[in-house]
């Protein structure tokens, strides 16, 4: 899989490669550009499928002791 992220003045190309197993893009019939969440990409990344039925909510929440 690659990624390519804009920032500030210039691209970042990601790549990234699965040891066992397919990256589970959902399926469509157009190949139209789709935005995900950082938290979906992670997904992704790990070789997960971006929608999770049982996945934790988000923490959002921010406390340092």
């Amino acid at each position: 899989m690659k990624v390519l992220e804009w920032e500030h003045n210039g691209f970042w190309l990601h790549y990234r490669r699965l040891e066992r197993g397919k990256f589970h893009w959902p399926s469509s019939e157009k190949a139209e550009a789709m935005s995900i969440s950082h938290r979906q990409l992670r997904w992704l990344l790990d070789g997960l499928p971006i929608h999770q039925q049982h996945a934790h909510r988000e923490v959002k929440a921010r406390t340092i002791l």
